[in-house]
């Protein structure tokens, strides 16, 4: 099915024309790449990445077997991740698909934070909260040599498709509930981060990939304003951390000044900051678990 106004692709077309033809249908229907998507579905079939993609585009190539049938897909505003099965994230290949949240480009950045607060640190100890698709436990696992990392998820869906991607990692995952998740090793990590459900009971998401297609208990953050499941990833984060570690948390824009004034309540956090995106929004909040009287300062 394709959009009213558009037509299906033509049979038996050149690669080039078959794509500049899709493109055209995805922009109709509102896809927000509508060219990048074309040329990926086509790669994905093709089994080519995108350099070697533009060079058949160049030839006279014919439109692989199925391209139609994933483009109409893709035009019903099926996620394009859904579609090849595979999600991009840092310098990880990621398997994805119904029942697990689509990393985004923006959490790239909070893992960078992480790698940053951690840089010198021997065999650092971290845990993701709520890791979804297991994106970024995955990338801290992967880039922080040495580094001991344990992941926790909720959804039994999300679970599995973070048991493929983290295992060969290494990555200690446990299927369970960021709110009292690994009591055994409170006061242990280096550092904790989360990208917790944070969108309010009543907002919708304007996109049909993320409203129709992201499953909603990765979406919600509970309560009226959404803000449960942060607030409750900060007290499990102060819970876990040795005095003196590293804590961020992904957040909507609009909340920033809500979480920092919130982590400000608690009295156990200190150096709390707001860090933008790529978009030059604010999307993450860090802080450090204050050193308490009497306490000796951590050394790593």
């Amino acid at each position: 099915m394709t959009p009213s106004s558009g037509q299906p692709l033509s049979s038996g077309q050149r690669l080039a024309d078959a794509v500049r033809e899709a493109a055209e249908i995805l922009s109709e229907a509102g896809v927000p790449s509508p060219r990048v998507d074309a040329e990926l579905l086509a790669g994905h079939l093709l089994g080519v990445g995108p350099g070697r993609l533009r060079a058949l585009l160049l030839g006279d190539v014919m439109a692989p077997a199925g391209y139609a049938e994933l483009v109409a897909e893709r035009a019903q505003r099926v996620p394009l991740q859904h579609i090849t099965g595979v999600s991009y994230f840092r310098y990880l290949e990621l398997q994805v698909g119904p029942g697990v949240f689509i990393p985004r480009p923006e959490t790239e950045s909070v893992v960078q934070l992480v790698i940053d607060a951690l840089a010198g640190a021997a065999r650092p100890k971290v845990v993701d909260l709520g890791t979804g698709s297991g994106a970024i436990a995955g990338s801290l696992a992967h880039e922080i040599p040495g580094a001991e990392v344990y992941a926790v998820e909720f959804s039994a869906f999300a679970h599995a498709w973070a048991a493929r991607n983290l295992a060969p990692l290494g990555v200690k995952l446990i299927q369970g509930d960021l709110r009292d998740a690994l009591p055994e090793h409170n006061g242990s990590f280096d550092a904790v981060v989360s990208n917790p459900p944070y969108i309010p009971a009543e907002a919708i998401p304007n996109e049909p990939e993320v409203a129709l297609h992201d499953p909603p208990e990765a979406l919600y953050g509970g309560g009226a304003d959404g803000m449960e499941l942060p607030t409750a990833a900060a007290a499990t984060a102060a819970r876990l951390l040795k005095p003196g570690g590293y804590f961020v948390m992904e957040h909507a824009e609009v909340q920033a000044e809500w979480i920092s004034s919130m982590m400000a309540r608690m009295g156990m956090w200190s150096g709390i900051t707001s860090h933008l995106d790529l978009n030059g929004k604010e999307r993450a909040t860090s802080a450090v678990l204050a050193v308490q009287p009497g306490e000796p300062s951590p050394s790593h």
